[in-house]
């Protein structure tokens, strides 16, 4: 027993409460972690690390995961343009996978003996955090005093005060949670189920109202370029499309879904490239790939968002499913243009050397060039033969 125990650390009520809770009564050395998935700047960063520092912790570390985020999962999500209940970009869920298995792997690093998170019993995260470190550190106790203790965050402001913690204890009144695909807003609108929230809930305010045209440029399903600027840096390129679009209001939405625990959820989001790009790589795609191709993603991804959703990132199925996604984007590679506006967007458009709506093949509802009218009518017949046995066949 080396009495080391890392602590997902993000300086809130629980985790504060934790590394007291931790190194006061259950006496461990507590070596604080905070795993940013792009929501953090420097400053926001350095006064986390201040704070955890005047807590009395062993140790604090930051360690930034945005590429490797956008690596093994956001690059995944656009080509799947997966959208959790055809709204929801999973900007929460698809972070937490990313820092759990940061977490477990700093674990092995220093060889501690147990790992902590400020996790409610009432929520996903539990869940996610639990089956990662059950998976990558089996024998490493996990510790939850938030969840076993079953505390109230009264119980846990006494608490904190009784051993002199300095911290502003008063509770915002919405709870926000901002990585590179979107930021999650949750308050007392979101605990019902037809209240919308006011404008003053969303982190960005609405400042542009100007018509704007932006063409995002894809190479092979990833966005490389967004107007005459192009980008080596994918996150970079999400960042740029993120200051473009949010000022108009637009990747606002509540989120209606199932938690892993069996219960309904409703959680506000603002995620304005995330849903741009999703919607712009779809739109590329209808006109880059076949009908079955189209299909077949359609299914898998479906199955790779939900499996993700639910904390099942290590299953060996979504790296075949991840496989399977990267060999159909060979020909997903063009331009894409888009139109902002306040509270909303237009896609008026594609432009690619692989665009299989291709006027020598054929005029949708005007002219063919591949077939004769006779073929049709072999075609339709034959087509429809099935239909036509049965219903004659059944026909009194």
């Amino acid at each position: 027993m080396n009495n080391k125990i890392i602590l997902a650390f993000s300086g809130g009520l629980d985790t504060t409460y934790c590394a007291i809770y931790l190194k006061k009564i259950k006496n461990y050395e507590v070596h604080a972690i905070t795993v940013n998935t792009g929501g953090f700047n420097e400053d926001e960063v350095a006064a986390i690390k201040k704070h955890a520092e005047d807590l009395g912790v062993a140790s604090y570390t930051c360690i930034d995961v945005t590429e490797k985020y956008y690596e093994s999962c956001i690059k995944f999500l656009i080509f799947g343009n997966v959208l959790k209940n055809a709204t929801y970009p999973l900007s929460v869920s698809a972070e937490r996978m990313v820092q759990a298995i940061t977490v477990a792997d700093y674990a092995k690093q220093i060889n501690a003996d147990a790992v902590a998170h400020g996790s409610t019993g009432a929520g996903n995260d539990q869940i996610r955090f639990d089956m990662v470190f059950q998976t990558m550190i089996p024998d490493v106790e996990i510790v939850t005093p938030i969840r076993d203790l079953r505390l109230s965050r009264e119980d846990e402001i006494k608490f904190l005060r009784e051993n002199n913690v300095k911290m502003n204890f008063e509770k915002a009144a919405y709870s926000i949670n901002k990585g590179l695909w979107g930021t999650s807003v949750g308050g007392k609108e979101t605990l019902t189920s037809k209240d919308y929230l006011p404008d003053a809930a969303w982190p960005t305010p609405v400042t542009s109202s100007e018509e704007m045209q932006i063409v995002l440029s894809f190479k092979q399903g990833e966005l490389v370029g967004i107007n005459d600027e192009v980008f080596e840096n994918k996150v970079a390129a999400i960042q740029a499309l993120h200051a473009l679009a949010q000022p108009y209001g637009i990747g606002r939405d509540i989120h209606v879904g199932d938690t892993i625990i069996g219960i309904k959820g409703r959680v506000g989001f603002e995620a304005a490239a995330s849903i741009i790009i999703i919607k712009a790589h779809h739109l590329l795609e209808k006109h880059t790939l076949t009908k079955n191709q189209l299909y077949w993603k359609d299914q898998l991804s479906t199955w790779y968002g939900n499996w993700l959703h639910e904390g099942q990132l290590l299953d060996p199925t979504m790296r075949n499913i991840e496989s399977f996604l990267t060999d159909t984007q060979k020909y997903v590679t063009g331009k894409v243009f888009v139109t902002l506006l306040p509270y909303r967007y237009l896609l008026t458009g594609i432009e690619s050397e692989n665009d299989l709506m291709n006027n020598k093949f054929g005029s949708y509802g005007e002219m063919n060039n591949s077939w004769s009218g006779d073929d049709v009518k072999g075609f339709a017949k034959i087509f429809g033969n099935q239909n036509t046995i049965y219903q004659l066949t059944h026909n009194k």
